[in-house]
């Protein structure tokens, strides 16, 4: 098992996609600057998106003029790409990556991003070889797990999937569990399957706890040899394009359940905490997150002690 995993924030982009209160432009800076002040390195700042299917992303342009600055290679701020047209947008911005996503199931990329599975592997395949030095492509693949429309997502379907994907040329990929179907069992059968076959293949998961599973899948996944998580402050987020999708896995209960277990993240558990009740705070509703609701363990004034001791038990 890892000691080290890196966890990707996207509440300035899924965190707040699907919520009915649109954040300002000033209040998603300030969302972005928290994170960087909780110790983030690779933070999901928006989506290249319609904003009239997606009205919370009605300003990325002027949101990537304003924001902070940062040394180079030290943090990366990634941009979701759904189609041509957005990477065309994300090629002209000043982002560090972009994340093309392919989904696992027809009818759902025909709702997500209005073309098929295979016609966006050949996008994917257009932007790697456009992209060059000038950004950074990443790639996700969403309802890895599970489709709200056509259910179950084969093992031999999703690794023909990330066959396309290492033809292309990326050396990473990230699994997302788009609609909280997953189990701790689902995760080992598919990344032990992934690592097999694919085993030159870095692996990141991308959990929602719909079903409340997301902290024991992502537990799994790290078993299993994860070099990434991603999360959501407060456990916001969700697709608009899901029916019933609800958040991510909370960041501070995931960082909680890391720091207890001895797992470096290099994220400040308390500040996430802060950010998880500010960001609850400024959409107005209660967030499905545990940790902001109860008291720091260890206190504060034995934290130390306890870091010292790797955190065993």
């Amino acid at each position: 098992m890892k000691d080290f995993i890196q966890i990707v924030e996207v509440s300035p982009r899924d965190g707040i996609q699907n919520e009915k209160k649109i954040l300002n432009t000033n209040q998603k800076l300030e969302l972005i600057s928290r994170t960087i002040e909780s110790g983030f390195k690779r933070i999901e700042v928006t989506s290249f998106v319609n904003p009239k299917k997606v009205p919370q992303m009605y300003d990325t342009d002027q949101l990537i003029e304003r924001l902070p600055k940062k040394e180079k290679n030290v943090i990366e701020f990634v941009g979701l790409v759904l189609n041509e047209r957005g990477f065309k947008r994300a090629l002209d911005s000043n982002l560090d990556v972009a994340n093309y996503v392919i989904v696992a199931s027809d009818t759902f990329s025909l709702r997500n991003q209005g073309a098929t599975t295979r016609d966006n592997l050949k996008v994917l395949k257009q932007v790697f070889s456009q992209a060059e030095k000038k950004i950074e492509i990443a790639t996700t693949i969403g309802a890895s797990f599970g489709c709200p429309f056509e259910g179950e997502i084969s093992v031999s379907h999703l690794l023909t999937i990330v066959e396309e994907v290492s033809k292309i040329g990326l050396n990473e990929i990230c699994l997302a569990d788009t609609i909280g179907v997953a189990t701790p069992k689902d995760i080992k059968t598919k990344l032990k399957a992934i690592n097999t076959a694919f085993p030159q293949l870095k692996v990141r998961l991308h959990l929602h706890n719909t079903r409340n599973t997301g902290i024991a899948n992502a537990w799994e996944g790290i078993e299993q040899g994860v070099v990434g998580l991603e999360s959501s402050f407060g456990g916001s987020g969700g697709c608009p394009f899901a029916p019933n999708a609800t958040g991510n896995i909370p960041t501070e209960d995931l960082i909680y359940m890391l720091d207890r277990s001895g797992i470096h993240t290099g994220i400040s558990l308390s500040k996430s905490i802060e950010t998880a009740r500010w960001l609850e705070e400024q959409l107005d509703k209660p967030l499905p997150g545990f940790l902001k609701n109860t008291d720091q363990f260890p206190p504060a004034n034995n934290l130390e002690d306890f870091k010292n001791s790797k955190g065993a038990l």
